[in-house]
């Protein structure tokens, strides 16, 4: 058995992690105009996870700030943007990877026919607008049980949803139901395990509609993450992040280890985007969101 202290703990390694930009920044063997440019580039991303942030998470900054602050760090997306927003975004060629603005939100979603004109119209307004950007997924929500069956709510949900997928076909653009917990943050939420997540993609039988995987939310409902993402990554179109409990940083304050649930993703060749919804609890949440970016940079 190898000695414990010749092996890096859990933590010293998000620490080795977190800390590597401030490391190379001090290499003494680089002339210092070299170490200030690299320091004003940002950090060097691998490239194997294409990085995205919810504006959400950072609406006390002005969007035009966001995204100057995102470009410098590498990312290449702002989720969860409605069509007003593209413009800023095309400005600093950044993309929305995730479009939002769905009428009904979270709560009044397609598991309720009353729903479905208002949210396939809205579709239909948009799709052609986010694939004219070249924008490849928008959002949409199952809605609340409010005492409905799940066999009911799987078979409005894909009735709503045939009526969508036709036009998303045809652009290139993929509708994806997100995965939300109905434990702490959206009590009654019908779409809140991945499992029902499949069987609905699996009754509407498209390339063009697939799951939006919380890892926050997933692992408040049912954690075993790694596992679960391995089973099912043919259904899954994108992921968002955020620190269990209580969805701050997700650094070694919190216990998802994100280093291994990433390389998880990157292993079922995934080429999507992995977005950032934590909410930053510190000073300055610029820092917080580079952090995260780069535990996530694997």
């Amino acid at each position: 058995m190898q000695a414990m202290n010749s092996k890096m703990s859990r933590r010293s390694a998000f620490r080795a992690i977190t800390g590597g930009a401030v490391a190379l920044a001090a290499v003494s063997g680089l002339p210092r105009r070299l170490r200030a440019a690299d320091a004003a580039a940002g950090p060097k991303l691998k490239g194997r996870i294409h990085h995205s942030v919810c504006r959400w998470c950072y609406n006390k900054i002005p969007l035009d700030d966001l995204c100057k602050a995102a470009k410098e760090m590498g990312l290449e997306s702002i989720d969860l943007i409605e069509v007003a927003d593209f413009p800023t975004i095309k400005k600093h060629d950044l993309i929305c990877a995730m479009v939002t603005g769905v009428p009904g939100g979270i709560g009044s979603g397609l598991n309720r026919k009353e729903n479905h004109d208002k949210i396939v119209q809205f579709f239909e307004r948009t799709i052609p607008v986010a694939a004219g950007q070249g924008y490849p997924n928008m959002i949409c929500f199952s809605g609340n049980r409010r005492g409905m069956s799940e066999e009911e709510g799987l078979e409005n949900c894909a009735l709503g949803l045939k009526r969508i997928v036709p036009l998303a076909e045809k652009h290139g653009v993929t509708l994806c139901m997100e995965l939300l917990n109905s434990r702490r943050n959206h009590p009654d939420y019908m779409c809140d395990r991945t499992a029902w997540g499949v069987q609905l993609r699996q009754r509407v039988g498209s390339e063009r509609f697939k799951l939006l995987f919380d890892i926050y939310h997933m692992q408040i409902m049912e954690g075993d993450l790694i596992a679960t993402i391995r089973e099912n990554h043919p259904h899954i179109a994108h992921y968002h992040t955020g620190g269990v409990p209580g969805r701050g940083e997700i650094d070694d304050t919190q216990e998802i280890y994100y280093p291994a649930v990433m390389k998880a993703i990157v292993a079922t060749s995934f080429k999507g985007y992995v977005a950032q919804e934590f909410v930053p609890t510190r000073p300055d949440p610029l820092a917080s969101l580079r952090q995260g970016v780069e535990i996530c940079d694997v």
